[in-house]
């Protein structure tokens, strides 16, 4: 005996959701494991504690590594981005870490000396 199929609503070649998944988006299952993975290490932080610390005191590298990768499935990884200048050209950056009185004193040491202010030429006129 034969079944018969349905027809779709949908034509050959065209989807329910022409635009697909968004990008970025994560699977369900993965999205579960993950959480699972979290409130994994959240209820052993305790534990992790200590056995970082037991591979520490043999090699401390090691433990670097450990908390590294693990960190990798709580933390999402950033991607690398490039920023340049203008019209692609290399980006120039200057940085000034004075503060307001450092600043005023520069002032000061700018003016020139000798010269009364404003007023003062006023009151001599």
């Amino acid at each position: 005996m034969e079944e018969k199929k349905e027809p779709s609503r949908f034509k050959p070649g065209q989807s329910g959701n022409p635009g697909g998944r968004p990008k970025g988006a994560t699977n369900k299952d993965t999205r579960k494991i993950k959480e699972a993975f979290h409130d994994l290490l959240e209820n052993n932080l305790d534990n992790i504690s200590i056995w970082l610390g037991q591979v520490a005191a043999k090699d401390p590298q090691k433990a670097v590594d450990l908390t590294l990768r693990l960190s990798e499935y709580i933390i999402p990884k950033l991607a690398r981005q490039e920023i340049v200048g203008q019209d692609g050209q290399d980006l120039k950056v200057s940085f000034n870490f004075s503060t307001a009185e450092d600043d005023k004193h520069e002032q000061d040491q700018e003016s020139p000396q000798g010269e009364g202010s404003e007023t003062e030429s006023k009151d001599s006129e």
